[in-house]
This record gives structure tokens, sequence and C-alpha cells, in this order.
């Protein structure tokens, strides 16, 4: 599996590919959808529930400047 290349130039981070697994990009999208319309704990609770890595929960609820981009 293909490590993120994360470039450090600037203070955001930016991955520089898009997800290719279209089911785990699904997954994660409602889990940050369901953290902005309800709480972090839900999302939390639901992507947990959905077996997405704990470095990628991590990621994409607490760091938004590290989400990959929602266009395809």
């Amino acid at each position: 599996m293909p490590q993120d290349n994360l470039d450090h130039s600037g203070s955001d981070f930016v991955v520089p590919y898009q997800r290719r697994d279209a089911r785990q990009k699904d997954i994660v999208d409602l889990g940050i959808a369901l953290q902005q319309r309800s709480n972090t704990m839900s999302a939390l609770e639901y992507l947990r529930s959905q077996d997405v890595g704990n470095d990628v929960i991590e990621r994409v609820l607490t760091e938004p400047g590290r989400r990959r981009s929602w266009s395809v």
C-alpha cells in the first residue's frame, strides 16, 4: 500500500493523491459528515465500526487540513 508523501514546505500538509478505494472513501466521507452534523464521538464510533484504521480516524477527525479532497 502506498504511503502518503507529505509536502512539508508550508504550514499545511498536502496529500498528493486521491484515495483509490471508493468504498473506504465513502465510509470516511460519511464519518466526516457525521462529525460535522453530530459530534466527534459519533464519528469515531462509526469509523471504528467500519474497521477504519486508527491513524486514518485520527487524521480525518482531528486534522482537517490533511484530509484528501472530496473531489474525484
